[in-house]
């Protein structure tokens, strides 16, 4: 209980000095009425004269929870992301199933990593490296070094990219080997509840997939949900399909999701299912966790070699960790136990590191 009634003090002291506005400010008399003149005055842009305003309505009225909600909405609308999921945090604390909350909070988030309104340079540069690799029926190594641009249009974000693999086979082939790979990928926001992600990658090689491609569509929903489906192609000495269809959750400080995959093949259709939870720190900052199990990996097929993989249970750790505006960087591992023969099992181990470098005036 001491604890509890510490943090209550604290959360106390917080909201009185986020909203404090002055002590001398104006009685409000219908809260209804001051509401719906600050919500008019911030959708018409007006957010010097929306702000102020409604810091002052959740001082007088703290139990007020559409005040609290719209505040934190205008102050991301003014780029003030920590302020504004705070400002949402404070409410949750007490309601944790208010549903305009959860999607204000889950809105403030995805603008503050991938859309327009992310306080930080247009432009990119971003370098990568991954290994891939496991010891049967052979030794094999793969690995995969990025260089790229991205850039954050006013529909949203692309990013081009070339990828140098270079595989190394132990007996009996004792090969080594390298492969190019040309990539371009973009996330339009299509609608205010609509977004979609579309990549395609070609490859001269041997190694890489001749050609890649994918579409995928998302639609948020109320309360903080999100669906999505897609299709992943892939072009070796064939063609390969892939579909996949997800459901995510945000939930306070944690994102969740649940994504299948439908691998189709003459004999039929294959199945695996990936669980994802991820928590933030701040905004952008996360550490997710992936669990995964079936016949159609979750990546399928980056190298011809993956055509081998019967199925697999698997489980990744990744932290992202925007150190400000300009850097940002990116680690991962992972561990897989593969079925590639009738009643033959592999242990697979993967990691990966990205540094992204911004360019450009922060805006």
């Amino acid at each position: 209980m001491h604890h509890r009634s510490i943090r209550l003090l604290l959360i106390t002291i917080f909201i009185a000095a986020l909203t404090g506005s002055g002590l001398y400010s104006q009685t409000i008399t219908n809260p209804e009425e001051e509401y719906s003149r600050i919500r008019s005055l911030a959708l018409s842009g007006d957010y010097a004269g929306a702000e102020p305003s409604a810091r002052d309505l959740v001082r007088q009225f703290p139990a007020y929870g559409d005040a609290r909600v719209l505040l934190g909405r205008i102050l991301a609308w003014q780029g003030h992301y920590e302020e504004g999921a705070a400002v949402i945090d404070t409410l949750l604390i007490t309601d944790p199933d208010n549903s305009d909350a959860l999607e204000a909070l889950r809105d403030i988030r995805r603008w503050s990593r991938d859309r327009s309104q992310q306080i930080t340079p247009p432009t990119d540069i971003r370098a990568g490296y991954l290994f891939d690799t496991y010891s049967e029926p052979y030794d094999r190594l793969w690995q995969v070094f990025t260089l790229g641009a991205g850039h954050r249009f006013s529909w949203g974000q692309a990013v081009a990219s070339v990828n140098l693999g270079h595989i190394t086979l132990g007996e009996p082939s004792n090969l080594t080997g390298t492969d190019y790979q040309f990539a371009a990928e973009a996330w339009p926001e299509l609608t205010k509840t609509n977004y979609a992600y579309v990549a395609y990658a070609y490859s001269p090689g041997t190694w890489f997939p001749r050609h890649r491609a994918a579409l995928e569509l998302w639609q948020t929903l109320p309360k903080g949900w999100a669906v999505s489906a897609g299709a992943n192609y892939y072009y070796f000495h064939q063609s390969i399909w892939i579909g996949t269809i997800s459901v995510e959750k945000y939930l306070n400080n944690w994102w969740f999701s649940g994504r299948s995959y439908f691998y189709f093949k003459d004999i039929g259709v294959t199945t695996s299912f990936f669980v994802n939870a991820r928590r933030y720190f701040g905004t952008t900052d996360y550490l997710q966790l992936t669990l995964g199990a079936g016949t159609a990996p979750d990546e399928p097929y980056d190298i011809i070699t993956d055509l081998e993989r019967q199925k697999a249970a698997s489980i990744r750790l990744t932290y992202f960790n925007q150190i400000n505006s300009y850097w940002s960087v990116r680690v991962g591992t992972g561990f897989s136990y593969e079925n590639y023969a009738a009643s033959d099992y592999r242990s697979r181990f993967e990691g990966n590191v990205s540094i992204i470098r911004g360019i450009g005036k922060v805006r």
